[in-house]
């Protein structure tokens, strides 16, 4: 590909182009999931998925809850660690699918 066919259509649809990167938190439907926010942090590896889920609790109220999905094994003893460094309650964690599901409940 040249330069100047960078510019072109590819002729791909969007759902044919690449793997969407992580998504920044969005607000799911009230109860989906059991939370009410929802954080992909699957590609991402240490200390990404942990910070995107500092920002993203930084945006909820007191009480609600975000659930991460992350791929980075790692991040099952980080985020243990993260719940107890910020009082945070790590109401979930679990693994489906070689996909690791976290669920999060903002305190104070």
């Amino acid at each position: 590909m040249s330069l100047f066919d960078r510019n072109k259509p590819s002729g791909k649809s969007a759902s044919q182009s690449a793997a969407p990167g992580p998504t920044t938190p969005s607000p799911t439907a009230p109860g989906a999931g059991g939370s009410d926010s929802e954080l992909d942090a699957r590609g991402l590896n240490c200390p990404l998925p942990i910070l995107r889920a500092k920002k993203a609790l930084n945006e909820l109220t007191e009480g609600q809850i975000l659930r991460v999905v992350a791929t980075d094994p790692g991040s099952i003893k980080d985020f243990e660690a993260f719940a107890k460094q910020t009082g945070n309650e790590l109401i979930e964690s679990g693994e489906e699918g070689g996909e690791f599901i976290f669920k999060i409940k903002k305190t104070g």
